[in-house]
């Protein structure tokens, strides 16, 4: 069984071998009912010899993400059997609280040899438990740690096998009395000649051992005619033992003592003292005068009252009294043996009634007594908006509206405008919940923080707006259509590109302070771009960074400007990546560097270019063909070249390939119009053995598509040559120099200077070798490109 995402695949193997469903009529996989793929069960029908033997679970996800198979191997025996244990202390325990507890567990039988653990019924063991083995020990034991305490075995063989025992600590807590007076008289008070009865409650662990004994004046008590004391039935009223007085006499008078003790001892007894004289008497509840209603503010301290007379006093209990809802501390009631109820942090949804009534614990058992208290919180005007920033332009009006919510007292409410401490307007609300203010024109003195105070007898509330002219942020443009360009090995460009969150909210945007620092430094460069005429709403703003270190990343922030001066920044992290398509406009490679502008060798020709220099050619290299330098006539200048030396062999190729050109589509159901590009590269082509120099055009689609855009064979000179092809690809293209062998090794062939500029081919030469190459119509047919190939003849 497993858990996993992606969904995992389960099989079973015998030793090497694959189980499957119906491939051995002793062996049935399938999945239980109860799960959804997660579990894979083995089922072994009718043992065989051949049945004895490792069996492994393989758990796949079949390497995604790189997650590796798990396997679980178990081996079947004919001593195989599931696991039997055995508990070595008694069910239940009974402890005192502080006792060292330890339960041992044990096995007696279970092939291979099972594995034990202890649970408990509250899900985790003690953070002070101590499992060895099979033994789990308890140190110091608390009533919180009693409870249910479960070993398990475990061995991978039918079910684990589990046994229990509860841990019972020793506790008594909540001794409490009451007083019953003759209940076959409608009277509340206790009189001579009457039955009296008083009621002892304990609440024990284990009630089992909750003994009782009871005292006169500190004298034991034993049940007789006139003093019956009996215990409650357990399932009525657990823990409770009474006293019965039949026929109270004057010399019944007196302190009766109850005395609560657990069999097993280890716990101090609880005793609880009952005064039965002439002046006990039930209990009265009185509101002190002026405590209620009671007024009070938000956030203060408050007490509620009720005084309580009779002998002995009760517990009061507090609730509400006008709604069912919780006290302030979350529960239903709250107990106070003083009568008061006191509440910290008094908060608006306290207002209401409180009941406060006398419980039959500690006093009478009579009808409860009960009086109500009222509350007030008063507290100070909630208002809306509470900070609101209103971004306007000079000469433009500007109203500002502040709302009363709610308040208390809502009655003689006040406001008071102010800008800064300057008071602008103040009044009195009448029958509206709002009052507005209005700049009919904005100034620049206008421009600051407003505030409008709503004042009660609690407080004030306070509305406040922000009235700027300081422009929105700007909001840049992820989406750029290739947007990072490469025209020199250590330099890369970006184009930035944005648009202006609300660009007439405010006045006329006027320029941006452009700010550019590489990541990790602290110094800015800050430059200003101009914004000539007014910026509309979703306008795309474009400017180009140029110069920037290959391959640091730069940290970029642009603020708007506008007559109120600077508005809120933006920025945004702009790291270097290789350009899977460089940029097009002016894409130039010389092959100065080694990483060559992302050219690469193809790896299925038969040898590859090699970047030269005349400077660093071999010594030995074969006379009569190859340039003498670069295109430019430079011994240092670098170029690419094939050398047709041994051991090369007539009719090998040798593929340089360039990087990847995106044609982005100018509508989104792809290119109807293809672009057009003009495709240039210097050649040299000396020798008596050159064979052919190629450029072909490959195109990326379902089935990539590759066709011949430029050929040209034979000795054309010791001379440096251009060509250029005007292309017009309709998906993203490559361009792939081919050269091939001649007959001889004195065939080398250099190509320099590659170019690819958006446009037709211009400038166009009075040598055209159009016929060098196949037909123009040939290659719209095969390739829709357009042809048009010049040299331009230069003497070195």
């Amino acid at each position: 069984m497993a858990n996993s995402n992606p969904p995992v695949r389960y099989s079973w193997h015998r030793g090497r071998d694959v189980l499957s469903q119906g491939s051995d009529k002793g062996v049935e996989i399938y999945e239980p009912f109860f799960t959804q793929g997660e579990t894979k069960i083995l089922k072994l029908k009718n043992l065989r010899p051949q049945d004895y033997a490792n069996y492994s679970c393989i758990a796949s996800v079949r390497n995604v993400c790189g997650i590796s198979d798990r396997n679980i191997v178990f081996k079947l025996t004919n001593k195989t059997v599931s696991p039997s244990i055995k508990l070595l202390v008694e069910d239940p325990i009974v402890v005192n609280p502080g006792q060292t507890v330890s339960l041992v567990c044990i096995t007696t039988g279970g092939e291979p040899k099972p594995t034990l653990s202890w649970v408990s019924s509250s899900d985790s063991l003690p953070e002070k438990s101590v499992v060895k083995g099979g033994t789990l020990t308890l140190p110091a034991i608390t009533s919180d740690e009693a409870g249910v305490y479960s070993c398990v075995a475990t061995n991978n063989v039918g079910n684990p096998a589990k046994k229990s025992t509860t841990i019972v600590v020793r506790a008594m807590k909540k001794g409490r009395f009451w007083i019953t007076p003759d209940p076959y008289h409608n009277d509340d008070n206790i009189q001579i000649g009457r039955e009296v009865k008083i009621s002892c409650q304990v609440e024990a662990t284990p009630p089992e051992e909750l003994t009782f004994g009871w005292l006169k004046n500190g004298r034991a008590l034993r049940s007789s005619e006139r003093m019956v004391i009996t215990q409650t039935d357990p399932d009525t009223s657990p823990g409770t033992t009474n006293l019965d007085i039949i026929d109270l006499k004057f010399t019944d008078f007196g302190t009766y003592t109850c005395v609560a003790a657990l069999k097993g001892g280890g716990i101090p007894e609880i005793s609880i003292d009952v005064n039965i004289s002439s002046t006990t008497v039930p209990p009265n509840l009185t509101v002190p005068r002026g405590k209620s209603p009671l007024v009070v503010r938000e956030g203060d301290t408050v007490e509620l009252e009720c005084l309580v007379s009779g002998k002995p006093k009760p517990i009061i209990l507090w609730s509400r009294a006008d709604k069912e809802v919780p006290m302030p501390d979350g529960s239903l009631q709250v107990e106070s043996y003083d009568g008061v109820l006191r509440i910290v942090n008094v908060s608006r949804e306290m207002t209401g009634s409180y009941r406060c009534q006398t419980s039959q614990f500690n006093g009478f058992n009579v009808k409860p007594r009960e009086a109500v208290v009222e509350l007030i919180v008063q507290y100070p005007p909630s208002v809306e908006p509470v900070s609101l920033e209103m971004r306007q332009g000079l000469g433009r009006p500007v109203a500002m509206n502040c709302r009363v919510l709610r308040a208390h007292p809502s009655r003689v409410l006040r406001y008071e405008w102010r800008l800064g401490n300057r008071l602008l307007h103040a009044g009195h609300f009448d029958q509206s919940d709002e009052t507005e203010y209005t700049v009919k024109s904005l100034n620049r003195e206008g421009w600051g923080e407003y505030t409008c105070d709503v004042i009660n007898e609690a407080g004030a509330g306070r509305c406040t707006f922000l009235v700027t002219g300081k422009a929105y942020p700007p909001e840049f443009y992820y989406d750029t259509y290739s947007p990072l360009w490469q025209n020199r090995p250590r330099v890369y460009g970006f184009k930035l590109q944005w648009t202006q969150m609300n660009p007439n909210a405010v006045d006329r945007i006027v320029a941006y302070r452009l700010g550019i620092r590489q990541m990790g430094q602290q110094r800015w460069w800050e430059q200003e771009i101009t914004v000539e005429g007014t910026i509309t709403k979703g306008e795309l703003i474009t400017h180009n960074l140029t110069e920037l270190i290959k391959p640091e990343a730069y940290e970029v922030r642009l603020t708007p400007i506008t007559r109120f001066g600077e508005g809120d920044s933006t920025i945004r992290i702009i790291t270097y990546s290789a350009p899977v398509n460089p940029h097009l406009r002016e894409f130039h490679c010389s092959f100065e560097e080694e990483p060559i502008c992302m050219f690469t060798q193809d790896k299925n020709d038969d040898f590859d270019w090699t970047r030269h220099s005349a400077a660093t050619r071999d010594t030995k290299y074969t006379p009569n063909t190859g340039p003498s330098g670069d295109r430019s006539g430079s011994k240092q200048g670098f170029y690419m070249y094939i050398e047709t030396s041994r051991p090369r062999k007539e009719g090998e190729v040798a593929r340089l390939v360039s990087p990847f050109f995106n044609v982005a589509p100018k509508n989104p159901y792809g290119i109807t119009n293809p672009p057009a590009y003009c495709f240039g590269f210097f050649f040299h082509m000396y020798g008596k053995h050159i064979g052919t120099l190629n450029a072909l055009l490959r195109q990326k689609g379902q089935a990539a598509t590759e066709g011949p855009t430029w050929s040209l064979s034979g000795n054309q000179g010791d001379h440096w040559k251009q060509a250029k092809v005007s292309i017009h690809p309709t998906a993203s293209f490559q361009v792939v120099l081919e050269g091939i062998r001649g007959p001889g090794i004195e065939g080398d062939i250099a190509i320099d200077d590659v170019t690819l500029e958006e446009g037709e081919c211009r400038d166009i030469p009075a040598i055209n070798l159009r016929s060098a190459a196949p037909s123009t119509s040939a290659h719209i047919w095969l390739l829709s490109v357009t042809l048009a190939m010049t040299f331009l003849w230069g003497q070195r």
